[in-house]
C-alpha cells in the first residue's frame, strides 16, 4: 500500500485511514531516533537531496484501523519504506495507539538507514509525547545498534534516557 499525506484514496473512514498514515509517519520517525545518532543523514553524492513528500510505503500481510479503540495495526511480514530518510523498518506487528501517542513496532524489529545504522531488538514502543523510544529484547537476549559516528561533525544533543 503506498499513501501520501495530501493523496489519500476514497477510504470509507477517514478517522481510520488518517490514524494508518500517521503510523507510518511516526514509525519511521521512530526508527530516527531509536538509532542514537551523533549526525544526520549524509547528502548523496550528487548533491540531489530526496524531497520529503510525505511518501510512505507500508507492506504487510492484512492492516486495519479501530476508530472506537483509536488503534491502527499492520501484521505480518510489515515493511515500512520512507525513501526521503533513507529508511526502512521491518517487523512483525506494527501498533499505533492514536489516543495514547504510542507506536509499538515489535517481533523481530529491524530498522536499517542508508548510512549503515541499524536498530535490532524484539519490541521498540516510541511515545510520540515526549519523542522517547524504548527498545527490548528476547528474553535472555539483547538489543543492537551499529552506527557511523563521524568525529568531524558537531554532535547533536543526546536523547534524554
Amino acid at each position: 500500500m503506498v499513501i501520501r499525506q495530501a493523496q489519500l484514496f476514497k477510504p470509507r473512514s477517514i478517522t481510520a485511514i488518517q490514524a494508518l498514515t500517521r503510523l507510518l509517519v511516526y514509525a519511521l520517525a521512530m526508527a530516527s531516533v531509536g538509532l542514537v545518532r551523533s549526525q544526520p543523514l549524509p547528502a548523496p553524492a550528487d548533491d540531489a537531496k530526496p524531497v520529503d513528500d510525505g511518501l510512505i510505503t507500508i507492506e504487510s500481510d492484512s492492516q486495519s484501523a479501530d476508530n472506537v479503540t483509536g488503534v491502527v495495526t499492520a501484521s505480518g511480514n510489515v515493511r515500512i519504506v520512507y525513501p526521503a530518510r533513507g529508511m526502512v523498518a521491518t517487523s512483525r506487528q506494527a501498533q499505533y495507539f492514536s489516543r495514547e501517542g504510542r507506536l509499538v513496532l515489535s517481533g523481530d524489529v529491524d530498522v536499517i538507514q542508508d548510512d549503515g545504522s541499524t536498530l535490532q531488538a524484539e519490541r521498540v514502543t516510541y511515545n510520540l509525547d515526549d519523542e522517547r523510544a524504548l527498545a527490548v529484547p528476547n528474553q535472555g537476549g539483547q538489543v543492537r545498534s551499529t552506527m557511523i559516528l563521524r568525529p568531524d561533525q558537531p554532535a547533536q544533543t543526546p536523547l534524554t534516557p
